[in-house]
């Protein structure tokens, strides 16, 4: 959290509210890139101030106000003034949170109002890799057992259906459960960070970040029979 508070403490609000909105950090992301059409743009510093990536979003604002400028938007007007302190804050996402890469994801699920899949209905089965249907009903695709290259001994099948056998492919297995659950706790430590980040700085001109986050692990919680049918 050092870092982003280096970068962002150059940050000071346009202007001030009488009364600002409470709102958890997740409602504030889905506000700043669904509602002002927030972007991400890691290089736009390098761009335009020739300094090195990774400088926040406000220093690059506090730049084009010395000058006197602004950007031509070219179609729509700009984004409010706290929506670029929060797409400023998030490119500068700390590497131990996941850096760029999960700056893109968190961005990506602001704007689709989503939460990563921790894949609550997984059940693990074992399914035949292909189907055939025929008069009698639906049935597993199977072949010829071939082992190791070979086919079996034709005088070792004594009936019509041996010599066969079905390939089969493993669904929802327990290292796939845990990797999207893995990927869950990954994301909610990066929204921590940027509430920790906006609640010490609070150089949001309309927000307050409250303490509310998404679940820890709400795959803990339990799922009723209906909803596994």
């Amino acid at each position: 959290m050092t870092v982003m508070m280096t970068r962002l403490e150059a940050a000071r609000p346009l202007r001030t509210c009488s009364r600002k909105r409470e709102i958890s950090i997740r409602g504030l992301l889905e506000w700043a890139f669904q509602k002002e059409l927030a972007s991400l743009d890691f290089d736009e510093a390098a761009r335009e101030t020739g300094a090195a990536v990774g400088v926040g979003m406000e220093w690059i604002m506090m730049e084009r106000a010395k000058l006197g400028c602004r950007v031509d938007g070219g179609g729509r007007s700009e984004p409010h003034h706290d929506a670029d302190i929060v797409a400023g804050a998030l490119a500068v996402l700390p590497e131990s949170c996941g850096g760029r890469r999960m700056a893109i994801w968190i961005a990506e699920l602001a704007r689709s109002g989503l939460t990563p899949d921790w894949m609550p209905y997984a059940r693990p089965r074992c399914e035949p890799l292909d189907w055939r249907t025929c008069k009698h009903g639906r049935y597993a695709q199977r072949e010829f057992c071939r082992a190791l290259g070979q086919r079996w001994p034709s005088h070792q099948i004594t009936g019509k259906d041996w010599g066969y056998w079905c390939p089969v492919v493993y669904q929802d297995t327990a290292m796939e459960v845990a990797r999207a659950r893995r990927e869950y706790t990954e994301w909610r430590l990066a929204l921590l960070e940027l509430r920790n980040t906006f609640q010490v700085w609070r150089n949001l001109t309309a927000f307050e970040v409250t303490d509310e986050l998404p679940d820890r692990a709400p795959w803990t919680k339990g799922l009723t029979r209906t909803s596994l049918c």
